[in-house]
């Protein structure tokens, strides 16, 4: 759970199924499901399914071998859905457009536009 005992965060609730998505992988501890709002074709959201971290860059500092799964999961899912080629973005801090703050990346694929990639 996020911050030591604070509320799930969205991510968490989608992860133990209190929130529906249309889940497209899952690992052990990483799961992808579709963007509600999609910027692309193909726009699938990565997490690790725990919130203990905020953004990539304490993700990087805490558990390199679940970044290592993240970009891993990615990697699958645009392989599945977007031919192999896509984008991957974290966005990083309120002022870069985050606005869930437990980790994730955006998969985008399928055509890309220049696009804001606000969470």
């Amino acid at each position: 759970m996020s911050d030591s005992g604070a509320r799930p965060s969205l991510f968490e609730r989608i992860a133990t199924r209190e929130i529906p998505a249309r889940i497209v992988l899952e690992t052990e501890r990483v799961i992808a499901f579709h963007d509600i709002a999609p910027k692309a074709p193909v726009h699938v959201v990565v997490t690790p399914k725990a919130g203990d971290y905020r953004d990539v860059v304490e993700l990087a500092a805490g558990d390199p071998g679940l970044l290592a799964e993240l970009v891993a999961a990615a990697h699958e899912v645009a392989d599945s859905l977007a031919d192999g080629q896509f984008r991957l973005v974290f966005n990083t801090g309120p002022d870069a457009g985050q606005t869930v703050f437990h980790v994730h990346a955006h998969v985008l694929g399928g055509g890309l536009e220049e696009t804001s990639l606000g969470d």
